[in-house]
Order: structure tokens, then C-alpha cells, then sequence
């Protein structure tokens, strides 16, 4: 291990244990083996699949039809940036980093074995190690975070602040959304949903160039910063019928594309009614609970192009990119930056959503 930093023998950490148990706990300082990184967290953000893990949804703690993701006990945290502070051997070469670099690590570290990974598909990787929620993979809401050898690690520019920084992973997944959508010039795109995800579509989206671009959302202040990252229109349905608007905008055809970032199933119904026929539909978000839908509309009404949208298969980069360009109000966006002790706070100012967009904390 190199290293100029001193690596204390314990950290503070936030551990998960359960659904709505999650404390703050000394836990062993992790130290790099041969191609792996250890960095200093600067910055972490909780994100709303955090808050459905806390808040005990099925797919990370199963149900009678899955088993849950989560390996309790477990480091939360899957968007941070950090600086490296020691590399084990062969890792600098790797992955160009230097120690003191700030970096980055994407948010599965794939397997680079199964199927999935073979086909160069590594974002579907068979086990599935996203940081934050599995044994092999512990999180950033911690002192220090470990990147195994697997990762896949990036150099961050200095002229990116740290607490903007940390918006790269959800930035990273709004593109991919975006890039599933296959947006053309003459299209009308609608983007549910004006929190970090989606505020991030809407920038990508921006980059499209489509005919009209509409976001969103119940909260008029969210409405107003999604302006800001580059939409033409903001909709609350709290106010009105949008699925009549986007008609009435559209010459009643409805929206060409339609990517759901809310994670309320009210959302998905409200998509497919206000959709047009041969339209494409783009559903990102984790559901807490269970969506019930007329599928007809899928098929014999509307033969509609339905993709999913899973993590950020090359995206990184970009959206590295467009942070050194400043194309977003990150100042608007990260509105909130607390120290790890005060966790439980950043936890409820997500869940109650009316006081905030991106959270973060600062070790």
C-alpha cells in the first residue's frame, strides 16, 4: 500500500441493520489491496432508493416473491466523491489516479464474469454489487470508502466543487434514461418528476434539442429550477389536468416520450394516458409498492415502446462533462449539505420532499 495519508485503525460510519435502524457506529478503517483505492469521503448524497431501503421496501428486504437486496448489516451509500489517500499496488496505473486526486467510482462494481458482463453488459452484472447495499461492496456514508479491484474508478476535476461533484452518479443514470428514450427533434417530451433524477433527465434531455420540453412535478419551486436546468414548461397536476394540457400542446396526439422519475405509481398511469400512440415510455424509478395498470393501452390502444432504465452504462463521463460546463443549478439542486452525524435529519428531509432536492452529507 502507498500512501501519504495515516489511516486511522476505525471510522465513523452509518451501519444498516434493518429497516429503520440505521446508527452511527466506529467500523474498521478498509485499506486497499493490490489494485484497489481507498478514498476520504468528501461528499455523499442519499438518494431516494436509499430512502426506500430505510423505509423497508420489498426489493431490498423481499417479500413472498423476491428476496431482498440489501446485505444487512451494511455501509449505506452509492453517490460520494472522495480523495485518494492510499492505493494498493498497481491501482494508480489502473486507473490514472494519484494520491490527493479527488475521484469517483461507478455504483456497481461488476463481476466481470457472468453473462452479462461477458456481452460488455456489466451494468446488469449477475451478482450485482452496487456500493451501499451488498456485503462486497460497503458505501460512502463513512469516514472512508474502499474501491474493490473490480471497480470502475474515475479522475474528477479539481474545478468541480466536491459538493457538486456528488451529483455525478445521478446525473450518470439520468443520461442513460435519456439515451433509452431515443429522443428526436421533433419530439415532445415529457420528463415526471423535478427532483435530482429528473432534473438531471431534463438537462440531457435539453441536449437532445426536442420540439417542447415539459417537466413535471407537485412542488412549483422544483417547477421553477427545472426551468433552470433547461425545460420549456413546468406542470404541476396538483393545479390542473396535465394529461389534457400535454393534449392540448401536442394537438391532442400527447407526448412523444414519457420517462417517469417520481416512483409513484399514480405517475405511470398518468403517463400512459397522456402518451401518443407508437410512443416511447421510460420507467427509471424504484416503486416502494406494486403498480396496477390497464395493459391494453400498452399494446392493442397505443403499441408503446416500454423501456426500463437501470444504472448508467457509460455515462460517467458525461456526466463529468457536463458539470465542467456548468449546464445545471447545482447551487439550486444541492440544497442541503449536513454532517454524518446529523443522518437522520438528511433522511427525513428526503422523505418529506417539500424542503429539499438533493441532500448530501460531509464526513
Amino acid at each position: 500500500m502507498s500512501s501519504n495519508h495515516s489511516l486511522p485503525n476505525t471510522m465513523k460510519s452509518i451501519i444498516c441493520h434493518g429497516p429503520e435502524d440505521y446508527r452511527l457506529e466506529e467500523h474498521d478503517t478498509p485499506r486497499p489491496g493490490p489494485g484497489e483505492v481507498v478514498v476520504k469521503v468528501q461528499s455523499v448524497g442519499i438518494c431516494a432508493s436509499d430512502l426506500k431501503c430505510y423505509l423497508g421496501a420489498p426489493l431490498f428486504w423481499g417479500d413472498e416473491n423476491r428476496e431482498g437486496y440489501c446485505q444487512a448489516p451494511v455501509i449505506p451509500g452509492h453517490e460520494f466523491v472522495g480523495k485518494v489517500v492510499a492505493l494498493g499496488e498497481g491501482a494508480g496505473e489502473k486507473y490514472g489516479l494519484a494520491l490527493g486526486d479527488h475521484a469517483i467510482s461507478e455504483q456497481i462494481v461488476p463481476c466481470h464474469t457472468c453473462r452479462y458482463c461477458k456481452r460488455g453488459q456489466y451494468w446488469m452484472c449477475m451478482p450485482h454489487d452496487i456500493y451501499g447495499f451488498r456485503q462486497k461492496t460497503f458505501g460512502a456514508m463513512a469516514d472512508y470508502i474502499r474501491f474493490p479491484a473490480n471497480a470502475l474508478n474515475y479522475k474528477v476535476p479539481d474545478t468541480i466543487p466536491v459538493h457538486h461533484a456528488v451529483y455525478i452518479e445521478p446525473l450518470a443514470c439520468a443520461i442513460h434514461a435519456v439515451q433509452r428514450a431515443n429522443i428526436e427533434l421533433d419530439h415532445t417530451v415529457v420528463i415526471a418528476g423535478a427532483g435530482p433524477l429528473g432534473l438531471g433527465m431534463i438537462a440531457a434531455a435539453r441536449l437532445k434539442n426536442p420540439r417542447l420540453l415539459i417537466a413535471l412535478d407537485l412542488n412549483d419551486d422544483r417547477l421553477e429550477v427545472a426551468k433552470a436546468s433547461g425545460s420549456d414548461i413546468g406542470l404541476n397536476p396538483a393545479r390542473m389536468d396535465v394529461i389534457d394540457e400535454v393534449r392540448n400542446l401536442t394537438e391532442g396526439y400527447g407526448c412523444d416520450v414519457y420517462i417517469e422519475a417520481t416512483g409513484h405509481p399514480a405517475a405511470v398511469e398518468q403517463g400512459l394516458h397522456m402518451i401518443c400512440k407508437l410512443g416511447t415510455f421510460v420507467e427509471f424509478s424504484v416503486m416502494r409498492e406494486p403498480v396496477t395498470t390497464d395493459w391494453t393501452i400498452i399494446g392493442d390502444t397505443k403499441e408503446l415502446n416500454i423501456h426500463g432504465a437501470h444504472l448508467s452504462p457509460g455515462c460517467y463521463p458525461i456526466a463529468i462533462s457536463i458539470l465542467e460546463k456548468e449546464l445545471l443549478p447545482m447551487d439550486s439542486i444541492v440544497t442541503h449539505r449536513l454532517p454524518l452525524d446529523s443522518f437522520q435529519d438528511g433522511i427525513d428531509l428526503v422523505a418529506s420532499g417539500d424542503r429539499s432536492i438533493k441532500v448530501t452529507l460531509e464526513p
